[in-house]
């Protein structure tokens, strides 16, 4: 995706959290470990486990990717049968150690480990009057507001208690929970998140993309609904359902950039959707050139779906280092766009004396597309055509995914051509909303594409300074049964 953050402090859509939990199994530290190395492209500023022994719930997490936090030490510190990890970037809460996850708190309930992708819009309000009521918080996380929930909950079983909790938030979650040896897994209501159960042998997995499963060899099931809460116990799978029946709001930007292209995601290989919006582009955005080049990773099978329907040939015109890390070390003197080489160098017998298709997911600030046209124009490119297999994003996310404000987004501040301008590009093709969710196949009644049309399904509090961003009649109605079950 275009402006991922870089060395040079390029700031873009960045990556939202990974779930993971296990029921049952003698090595379930060692399981999840390698299921949320599956999910490490969800998050890659904290890491965390936690596992039952029977007595009580350890854990085990830091800062860092998942391979350099756990080692087979650390993993034996973890044993049990039942486990919940997380893997984090922060939408809500600072880059903190205290606020990596999963957070463990023993209460009244029982000893209680939670791990939470996506954000609860009502977060703030509810920890005021948590906190006046005599709360202590441990952390900055949203997170941690459901533990509070759930201990003050007067619900005798665990299960009414979660019920009660998720009864008083609102917003986006996919939530995880170790409670002794049972895991509880639960999605909100409008499911903007992903979730879904999987089988291993005698053991029940949960996650947030079935490419944690593949590497299990674990048999994915089903998803878990949105408004259900499931249990995964001695008995099984039993299901409890808390708010069903309401407007979805499936989040299309998991199939746009943020999950892998080999999982599937609401029903749909997330690989198929991304060919289908890079087919619906050349349909909408046709332009005579010599090869079609993808903006790796991202970029990969929507250039592909361009390629097949325009005829135009297919080249791997950028080549990604997959070892840049979170960090490196910046040569002393300067390198024009060091940032971006140091990440995508172009293949000059693929792009020299050619005119180049080049499709990335999005557009954020622009600053990472002009650096890549400018590369592959240094490289021998003679005309860049740039094609977005999204519409133009210009609005903020408030339901889990980290976002730019929205003066900081190019395409709320400037129109097509400024943008083409600013790039640098021979000519610019965004997809359109109505193309995305055709290709798609689900309406917008029933996704979530606030970033592309400020139409948020889920209102929420607003601080004064944003106001401007969007108004009331954004907001839509969440009455109604969208026919997606």
């Amino acid at each position: 995706m275009s402006d991922k953050p870089e060395a040079t402090g390029t700031r873009g859509f960045r990556e939202e959290c990974g779930v993971f939990g296990i029921y049952g199994h003698p090595d379930a530290a060692n399981l999840t470990y390698l299921g949320l190395y599956a999910l490490q492209h969800r998050g890659q500023e904290a890491g965390g486990i936690a596992a039952w022994n029977g007595k009580r719930i350890g854990v085990e997490k830091g800062m860092g990717y998942v391979a350099d936090l756990f080692d087979e030490a650390r993993l034996a510190r973890l044993p049990g049968r039942s486990a919940v990890g997380h893997v984090r970037y922060s939408t809500a809460g600072g880059s903190l150690l205290e606020n990596a996850q999963p957070i463990v708190y023993n209460t009244n309930k029982g000893p209680l480990a939670i791990a939470h992708n996506g954000n609860l819009v009502n977060a703030d309000e509810l920890r005021a009057e948590l906190e006046a009521e005599g709360s202590i918080f441990t952390t900055t996380s949203d997170t941690e507001v459901l533990l509070h929930l759930m201990a003050r909950s007067r619900a005798e079983s665990l299960v009414e208690a979660l019920r009660d909790t998720l009864g008083r938030v609102r917003g986006a979650y996919s939530i995880v929970l170790l409670a002794g040896e049972k895991v509880f897994a639960a999605r909100d209501p409008q499911g903007f998140r992903p979730l879904t159960i999987g089988r291993l042998g005698d053991a029940w997995l949960v996650a947030s993309e079935t490419c944690a499963f593949d590497l299990l060899d674990a048999e994915p099931l089903r998803d878990v609904e949105p408004g259900e809460i499931v249990i995964l116990d001695a008995g099984g799978v039993a299901s409890s359902c808390f708010a069903m029946g309401r407007r979805t709001a499936f989040c299309v930007f998991e199939h746009v950039y943020f999950a892998r292209p080999d999982s599937t995601v609401f029903h749909r290989s997330v690989a198929e959707s991304r060919r289908a919006f890079g087919r619906r582009l050349a349909r909408e955005h046709a332009v005579a050139a010599d090869v079609v080049v993808p903006v790796p990773d991202s970029g990969v099978f929507a250039a592909l779906g361009y390629a097949e329907e325009s005829g135009i040939p297919y080249g791997m015109g950028l080549v990604r280092n997959h070892y840049v890390g979170r960090t490196f070390i910046e040569p002393k003197q300067s390198i024009r766009s060091f940032g971006v080489k140091v990440k995508l160098n172009p293949v000059r017998s693929v792009v020299g004396g050619k005119r180049i298709v080049l499709v990335d997911d999005s557009i954020v600030r622009g600053t990472t597309s002009k650096k890549l046209v400018r590369l592959l124009k240094a490289a021998g490119a003679t005309e860049v055509h740039m094609r977005i297999s999204s519409p133009p994003t210009t609005h903020p996310c408030h339901y889990g995914i980290d976002t730019p404000q929205r003066k900081e987004l190019i395409a709320a501040t400037k129109e097509l051509e400024e943008i083409r301008t600013f790039i640098e590009a021979d000519s610019l093709g965004y997809l359109s909303l109505e193309g995305m969710l055709h290709a798609f196949g689900k309406g917008e009644g029933e996704t979530c594409a606030a970033c592309f049309s400020g139409r948020y399904p889920v209102p929420f509090a607003v601080a004064q300074e944003q106001q401007p961003l969007f108004g009331h009649d954004d907001v839509l109605p969440l009455g109604g049964h969208s026919g997606n079950r």
